[in-house]
Parts: C-alpha cells; structure tokens; sequence
C-alpha cells in the first residue's frame, strides 16, 4: 500500500470526487484540479492550492501510480485521471468512501453514507459497514475504525494512506456538547441526519458558485 503526502491525498481524493461526480468534465485540466482541491464545500480543513502545489502532488501520484496525464488530439491542455481504482482494486462503493475519508478525515458510518450519496448512493449503514470491513480486512488495510468522539457512542472510520492527513487530537475538540437533557438519540441516525444536511448545504453552495460565475443553470 503507498503512504501519501497530505497534498497527494488531497488532489487523490479531488480527482476521484471529480470522476464520480462530473463525469462529463473528466478527467481534470490543472485549472479544474486546482479549483477542486481549493474548494470549501466537502472540504476539511479547506486549503489554497496554487499550479506549482498541485503539480508536485501529482508528480508524487505519478510516481506511486496513483495519477496518468492524458493528452486528447487537438488539445493542447493536459489533463489528469486517477488510477486509484486499478491500482488499490476498489470499486465504486470503496472509491467514494476512500474519497471523504481523504478529503473530510474520520468520520461515522451515517456521516459517510450521507456524504458518499453524491458520488455512490449506499442502500442502507449495513452496505457501508460492509464497504468498510472489506476496506479494512485487507492485507493491507485502507481504514481502520475509531473509538466514538467524547459524548457520541458512534465509532469513527480514518483512511490510511496518510497518519498525518487529519490529527486525531484536532478532532477529538469537537466532541458533542455534554449535558444535554432527554433521551439520547441513536448516534448513527444523528449523524447521518446532520451529514445529509451539510451534503445539502454544500450542493447548495456550488450551485451558487456556479450561477455567479456562469450566468446559467447547472444540470441536476
């Protein structure tokens, strides 16, 4: 298994966000991968990305044969596909999940299937459950599960591809507000209720960002 850079696997996640997402505008020039991985919805933390930043990730990739530059006849902009698929032996399901573990950092099996919909639905937690234990049962495994965050009975999931990507210690800060009256409701359907708000939030804020900078109305 490769052990990536918090840059590499930035750009991995955006490329394999971007080829389940927008299928029709992949795979990604340098401009369009730039703007993907400097975006601030489905991100944590959000980051600035120049040319020069994104091009030493993807030599990185490269070289780890996790990136192929494609060239297209006439076109004179280089573009760039992941091979994560092919070189991990992931499908679809296990792609999308890899891809939030990358771009968000550990999170719970509601919040993954909330957030993963917009790239592989999930028919219920079970399926992810499953997704994840074939993730993790590997002979070298991609995830491992968490212990819950303080104040949640939730476990949490986290790529391992990077120990460096999402620190633990910056997480565990944003356990639950403690003494709260009333009955605890079931972590999982909290989480997945609060992901799928935010998956909305965040589909929301690129169909703005879209009509401001085109003037036009994005395909559903």
């Amino acid at each position: 298994m490769p052990t990536l850079a918090p840059d590499e696997c930035r750009v991995l996640g955006t490329l394999i966000e971007k080829a389940l997402t927008t299928p029709a505008q992949y795979p990604l020039s340098l401009n369009s991968l730039v703007t993907g991985v400097s975006q601030k919805s489905n991100r944590d933390p959000v980051v600035e990305f120049d040319d020069d930043r994104a091009l030493t990730a993807l030599d990185g990739l490269r070289s780890k044969g996790l990136v192929r530059d494609v060239s297209f006849t006439g076109s004179r902009v280089e573009k760039f596909r992941h091979t994560a698929g092919e070189a991990l032996g992931l499908r679809a399901p296990e792609l999308a999940l890899l891809c939030e573990l990358l771009l968000r950092g550990p999170q719970t099996v509601g919040e993954l299937r909330a957030r993963a919909a917009r790239m592989q639905p999930f028919e219920s937690i079970e399926a992810v459950e499953g997704a994840l234990g074939g993730l993790a049962g590997r002979e070298a495994p991609l995830v491992r599960e968490l212990a819950p965050l303080p104040g949640s009975r939730a476990p949490r999931w986290q790529q391992l591809l990077c120990d460096d990507l999402h620190p633990l210690g910056a997480a565990a800060t944003q356990g639950v507000r403690a003494g709260d009256g009333g009955a605890p409701e079931r972590a999982s359907d909290r989480d997945g209720r609060l992901a799928a708000l935010e998956a909305r939030v965040a589909r929301l804020e690129e169909e703005v960002a879209f009509l401001r900078g085109t003037g036009a109305q994005p395909t559903p």
